[in-house]
This record gives C-alpha cells, structure tokens and sequence, in this order.
C-alpha cells in the first residue's frame, strides 16, 4: 500500500520514485534536499510563494452587503434621523462608525441623543388603566355573566388587579424598598416607615374590617403571616385585632407585630386571595345587603362606600409602591376616580362636624349652626378633570342640605389633587387650588379633606 508523504518542495515520500535496487529490488530514496539559500546566499531574491487556490464560493451561503459608504456631508446630515432612532439598519452602521472617527459629529450626536430625551416623557410599561375594563364590558356585552360584579364593586375589583400586576415581577431588592405612609392628624402631617411587603400587610390586615362584615376570615386570625397577633385569651383588649374599636392603625400595629419577621413577598399570596374572595362574595350580595354596616372603629360606612373607601386606598398605596421602585403608575378609569372623589365628598359634612366638636373648625361656623334637613351655608367643591363634578357641600351641620342660593365659598381642584389632599400626601396649604370667597370655609374644608386620610 501507498504511504502518503508530506506534500511539496520541503518534503518527501521514502516509496515514490527513485531506481529500484537491484539487490532488494526497492526504490532508492530521493536525497534529503538541503535548505533554500538566501538572499546573501545566492545573491538573488527568492522566488514568490505561489498564491493560494481560490476557494469557491458555496452557491447556498450568500456574502454580506457590501458597507454603506457615505461621504461626510451625507452622514453629518443623518444625524438627526440617527437621534430619533428613524434611520435604516445600513445608515445606522455608517453613521455609528463615523461618529468613532469624527469628534465634531459626535458632538454633535451626543447633544441631538439629550435633546430627544428632553422630548420624550418617560411611559409606564403599564396597559392603559381603561384597557382592562374595555376588554371586560365587550365580552360582557357577547355573553353577560350569569352573577356579575356591582358596580359598586367594580373599581375595587380593577384597582387591586392593577396593584397585583405591579407586584408581579418584584425580585426581594423590590419587596423590601422603603416606603413611607403619610397622613393627617389634627393639623399635622404624620408618617410611618414600611416596606413594599409592609404596605401589603397593612392592605391585607384593614381589607380585613370588610372581610368580617362579609361572614369571611379575618387575616388577623387566621394567619396571614407567620405567627398570630393577639391573644385568644384576651378578647376585650383595647388594641386587639378583634375588638369592637378595632381601628386600621390598630389592625395594622398588630398585624406586624405579630409576625416572628418582617413582611415577605409572602404576604402578596393571602391578600390576593381575600381581594378575591371579597369581590366574589359582593357578587352575590344585591341592592340591600350593599347597605351592610363595616366597622372601622370610631366610625360605620356601608358597604358599598367601603369597597370604594377600600378602592381608592389600594390606588393610593399602589402609587406609594410604584414611587419607592421608581415606576410610573396611572390614576384610576375616569369612572372609577368619580366614584372615590364623590365618597370624599360625601364625608366632608361629617369630617367637618367632627373638627368643629374638636375645637379645630373656625370660630364664625359655630355661630351658623342649622338643623337638619334645612338649607344652610354652603361651599361650592368644583373637581377638574375627566373624573370630577361639582358638589355643594353644606357646612353648617352634617344633616344641612347643600343650597347653591347660601354659596358662601367656591373651591376648584384638580381631580388627581384632591385625591392626593384626602390621601394626605398634600398639605391643605400646599394645594394647587383656585379659591373664591370664604376663606375661613376654604380653609375648613380643605382640611377636612386632608382629615379624611388614615393609615
């Protein structure tokens, strides 16, 4: 059998050619060759390597598009279209290795990238608040559901499916942000430090109140943490979770202190639960039971107002979430907005009774008092926006009706505003809000509105 030898001038193979032996009758071998002499050698060049075979070209794997070649006049006035991200795929390559070449057209680049940044508002990642209820009311409209969800009920139902989709994709680094709760008391703001999972916790402990008044668990019982806050033995306490006076601060004070460790990403699982369970039981409920009492201690809202009251806290608290992460979050559906700011509204002539027996109401209202039923002084609350309205608010009794011929004051707001006022991230002297007449009732009443906010 053959052997192949090494190819070319530098090698050869010991079998192939030469004269064969006459004794043993095989080839000789070709002599060994010596080296090539050099230049100082011979005193002659060497001869050129012979170029290398073409490769072919496989018909099936296409070469690249030859690089777009521009002259700089052409790239520099590409500049802009390259800012706004509108040139092609082959422009944008030889305007990108242009601007590594030219200092004056990077410049030039990087001024035109800041400007397009000043341009551009930053959007939320988020669907369209509305987009949900959309998509819900047309395949309602195909095929209406034999047991649908209240009205009443239906901004609880989006809000707390807006919050659980931003709590989603939240790693540990999210969960455990810092975030601050604000509030009114009396004439100050107030505040108390949490986290991400804190601020779910407090959801799930004051949704809670709703829960009872439903005939469901109370998570203050049942474990929605680790640990159990309270002591069975101790029923009656002033500060137990399932006391008659049990307020949201109460419950909410509770609630974490009776968990071994702070608040996880764990607490996201049973407050999504009972947010269901609340919005299946409501279904079921009618125009009456919508009536039922819930208890917040110092004070009864029916049940349909606490779905809305329940609504507007988790937006509010949502938004607190969304800025501790550094993420943009939109208000509510235009009629869910409405609905929250007409609960406001409503509360107003009682949080306004309520101040003046604390002595922190102006002195000229205690002289204006009124019986109920009857028309007296009254404050004009114009709300701006695609979730205002107007509301006269009485503001000599809680029981006075309000009289647009005893217009005393008249208040404008923008709806997103008010909402912050009433949640207590507004100070009432701090409002963007346009004031005509009384201004001793505008004070009130602003403050009222900030009254409204809790923990």
């Amino acid at each position: 059998m053959r052997r192949c030898g090494v190819s070319g001038t530098d090698g050869f193979d010991p079998h192939d050619g030469g004269e064969e032996d006459e004794t043993h009758g095989r080839q000789d071998p070709l002599p060994i060759p010596v080296p090539r002499a050099s230049v100082e050698d011979g005193g002659q060049p060497l001869p050129a390597p012979a170029p290398a075979p073409a490769t072919a070209t496989a018909p099936d794997e296409p070469t690249g598009p030859e690089p777009l070649r521009l002259e700089h006049p052409v790239l520099k006035s590409l500049l802009g279209a390259w800012a706004l991200a509108a040139c092609s795929a082959e422009e944008t390559a030889a305007v990108e290795e242009h601007l590594g070449d030219c200092g004056a057209c990077a410049d030039e680049a990087r001024r035109l990238r800041e400007a397009v940044g000043l341009l551009q508002r930053p959007e939320s990642l988020d669907l369209d608040p509305g987009l949900r209820t959309r998509v819900l009311d047309g395949c309602l409209d195909r095929r209406p559901p034999r047991i649908p969800v209240p009205s009443w009920a239906a901004s609880y139902d989006a809000e707390t499916a807006r919050l659980d989709a931003l709590l989603q994709d939240f790693g540990d680094a999210e969960w455990h942000a810092p975030v601050r709760l604000r509030w009114f008391r009396g004439e100050e703001p107030t505040s108390r430090r949490t986290t991400v999972a804190g601020v779910i916790a407090h959801l799930l402990a004051v949704d809670g109140l709703v829960a009872v008044a439903l005939g469901l668990d109370d998570p203050l019982t049942t474990g929605g943490e680790p640990g159990r806050p309270g002591k069975p033995d101790e029923p009656d306490a002033p500060d137990a979770p399932d006391a008659p006076t049990a307020t949201p601060s109460r419950r909410t004070e509770a609630f974490w202190a009776g968990s071994h460790y702070p608040p996880t990403r764990s607490v996201r699982g049973p407050w999504r639960e009972q947010t269901h369970a609340l919005v299946r039981t409501v279904s079921f409920t009618d125009g009456g039971p919508g009536r039922l009492p819930v208890s917040y201690g110092g004070f009864e809202l029916p049940l349909r107002d606490a779905m809305l009251d329940r609504a507007f806290e988790c937006w509010v608290h949502a938004e607190d979430i969304a800025e501790a992460v550094d993420y943009p979050y939109a208000p509510p559906a235009p009629r869910h907005l409405h609905g929250m700011i007409d609960l406001a509204a409503r509360m107003l002539p009682e949080t306004l009774a309520a101040r003046r027996r604390a002595g922190l109401a102006s002195r000229s209202h205690t002289r204006h008092l009124v019986t109920a039923g009857r028309p007296g002084r009254s404050l004009r609350l114009e709300i701006e926006g695609s979730g205002g309205g107007e509301w006269l608010i009485p503001l000599d009794s809680p029981g006075a009706v309000g009289s647009a011929d005893h217009e005393v004051a008249h208040v404008a707001l923008d709806d997103v505003e008010f909402c912050r006022l009433a949640a207590g991230h507004v100070a009432p002297a701090e409002a963007a809000a346009g004031q005509v007449g009384d201004r001793e009732a505008i004070r009130d009443v602003l403050f009222a509105a900030a009254a409204l906010s809790r923990m």
